[in-house]
């Protein structure tokens, strides 16, 4: 089955890594709209005309189910692409609700990393309204991190300041999860490990989503049996050079190493 993966740029990828334990024998595209990163700085509107420029882009390649492996996008422009298209479309959303659930009974609160519009959006507060019944969900952006992942810089000594900046006005203890609510933030796991308290969990929608892909598949009998293909475009243009291709695995790579 051909799957559309797309996000603003690298951080979709930390889904389709996900997605690819339980699907290994699809076909997959994945799409950087690298010309327009990052969507969580720009206007709703604007971000809405670069979505559907990239969603049509991918039904024209023939995609039979989209991933739309950016928090941002889905908060914006799920239901209008569900009700444009006629694939099954899936969003990725901050996994507040299991980082609730998971908060109950050791009286500490949750904190949920995100872009600014992301944060800005109904869809973030209602689902917030309607899990945070006893009103321990934060919410903080960090922009920066999307800026380091798609300049490739990962390294402590550069993103860890950052951090301690960003969030030097709260009291970190008062944290027992933390909510990565941007797939660009995965990749920043262990620096973010390195600042919280000891014990704090660390845990994000990529999981969650890739099921309900293997799930909606399997309910169509949609799975194919085939060898797993991947074609990579950055804003309409596909990946050829092998230097931004090797860029693009070493990203798995990083993934796999961080256990995620």
């Amino acid at each position: 089955m051909k799957i559309g993966f797309f996000d603003s740029g690298i951080g979709g990828i930390t889904v389709l890594h996900q997605a690819l334990k339980l699907l290994p024998n699809e076909e997959y595209l994945f799409y950087a709209d690298t010309s327009n990163v990052p969507y969580g700085e720009k206007t709703k509107e604007e971000v809405k005309k670069y979505i559907f420029q990239v969603v049509e882009f991918l039904a024209n390649q023939g995609i039979e189910a989209l991933v739309i492996a950016c928090n941002t996008a889905t908060s914006i422009a799920a239901n209008d692409l569900r009700r444009t298209y006629n694939f099954p479309i899936l969003g990725i959303e901050p996994a507040v609700k299991p980082a609730v659930q998971n908060s109950k009974g050791n009286a500490k609160k949750v904190l949920v990393m995100a872009t600014n519009l992301t944060l800005q959006e109904e869809k973030f507060h209602s689902l917030v309204q309607s899990v945070d019944k006893n009103d321990v969900v934060d919410f903080i952006a960090l922009p920066g991190l999307v800026e380091l992942a798609e300049k490739f810089k990962f390294d402590d000594e550069t993103v860890i300041p950052y951090l301690e900046d960003a969030l030097y006005p709260l009291n970190l203890y008062d944290y027992g999860t933390v909510v990565l609510g941007c797939t660009h933030f995965p990749y920043f796991t262990n620096s973010i490990k390195n600042i919280l308290p000891k014990g704090v969990d660390i845990i994000s929608g990529s999981v969650g989503t890739a099921k309900n892909l293997d799930r909606i598949l399997k309910s169509r009998d949609q799975n194919n049996q085939s060898k797993l293909d991947i074609k990579f475009f950055k804003s309409g243009n596909l990946i050829t050079d092998k230097e931004t291709l090797d860029k693009y695995w070493k990203l798995f790579e990083k993934l796999d190493e961080l256990k995620l």
